[in-house]
């Protein structure tokens, strides 16, 4: 009961965070890889929208969130591990139902007991031409998991303790279409997290390690 108690002062924390102006592109940058590709290629009318979902959970008195490993197929994805999420379709009410609707086909998510908390900066992603809404949210029990094999050739579960530990940032340098980038990551489990992805992990981070905005005034 203890524990359900700490993840629901820490949801409603987190929530009421989110509704204060975020840290954006300051966070970004701290995980932002070097590409000349960011610098030259800008949205357009081309640009499709899409949304992922960071979900948390508590298991075992840790609090976790989900990520997926991508296949190896012919795109710039390609075996990146990311939040799952997809493109916007126009059956979607919103960018939020694009979220939900992608874990749900990709990870078997039932969003039954799934609480919307708000949303971090929407994020534009150069090399796949896409503008990203992360959408945060809770659920008050770990999930079953029941992946899609055609888009998640795994799915790991993520410590929040884990993915906030300064000791597993690092750096290398990437291959992406062509061009080699360096890119900071953080390792978890034996993979790198980088790209839009740690981007998004940053900003996150930096809200939740913010003081409350509500008593700074």
């Amino acid at each position: 009961m203890a524990a359900l108690e700490s993840f629901s002062a820490f949801t409603e924390q987190l929530a009421h965070k989110l509704k204060f102006p975020l840290p954006g592109e300051t966070a970004h940058r701290v995980m932002q890889a070097s590409s000349r590709l960011r610098l030259t290629f800008k949205p357009n009318h081309r640009t499709r929208r899409s949304a992922v979902l960071i979900l948390f959970y508590p298991y075992q008195g840790e609090i976790y969130f989900p990520l997926i490993l991508r296949p190896a197929y012919d795109g710039v994805h390609s075996g990146q591990v990311a939040f799952p999420g997809g493109r916007y379709e126009l059956s979607d009410e919103n960018l939020i139902r694009t979220a939900l609707r992608e874990a749900q086909e990709e990870i078997g998510l039932r969003l039954t007991d799934v609480r919307i908390l708000g949303a971090l900066t929407e994020l534009f992603i150069p090399a796949s031409n896409f503008h990203v809404l992360p959408v945060v949210a809770a659920i008050p029990y770990r999930p079953g998991f029941y992946p899609d094999p055609r888009e998640v050739e795994d799915i790991f579960e993520i410590k929040l303790e884990e993915i906030s530990d300064v000791n597993i940032i690092g750096s290398s340098d990437i291959q992406v279409r062509g061009e080699q980038v360096h890119a900071p990551h953080y390792m978890v489990q034996g993979y790198k997290i980088w790209g839009a992805t740690a981007m998004m992990i940053s900003e996150l981070l930096a809200v939740l390690n913010a003081p409350d905005p509500a008593l700074e005034n």
